[in-house]
């Protein structure tokens, strides 16, 4: 497994734009399928957004499609999640993931699928 440790996250009013980084160490990401989940307060954990391996194909859930991007960078270990037009509804804990998968191409949506987990940096957009 890799270890995941996420910054960049904070209070924003609505319209703004947050730059969330996720910092991985133990293993070199290149064999990592890369995502990010979000979890509110008594909501169950969603999927936002992920990225294959080296980086060609991305997945987004339809409310932040436009606004937010994904994108990794190999070399620093490091994977982003740009987020654009922020909104109060994108309050929440959002969690950085990861998994091994033999295609490159692959880029699930499904948290069954990931077995690292970072601890995660608070979103809050106020209105």
């Amino acid at each position: 497994q890799v270890q995941l440790v996420e910054s960049g996250g904070g209070l924003v009013q609505a319209g703004g734009s947050l730059r969330l980084s996720c910092l991985a160490s133990g293993r070199t990401l290149t064999i990592y399928t890369m995502a990010w989940f979000r979890q509110a307060p008594g909501k169950e954990r969603e999927f936002v957004a992920a990225i294959s391996r080296i980086g060609g194909n991305t997945n987004y859930r339809d409310s932040v499609k436009g606004r937010f991007t994904i994108s990794r960078d190999n070399a620093k270990n490091t994977v982003y999640l740009q987020m654009n037009s922020l909104k109060p509804e994108d309050t929440a804990n959002y969690y950085c993931a990861a998994y091994s998968d033999p295609h490159y191409w692959s880029v699930s949506s499904s948290s069954h699928e990931y077995d690292s987990w970072g601890q995660g940096t608070q979103v809050t957009v106020s209105s």
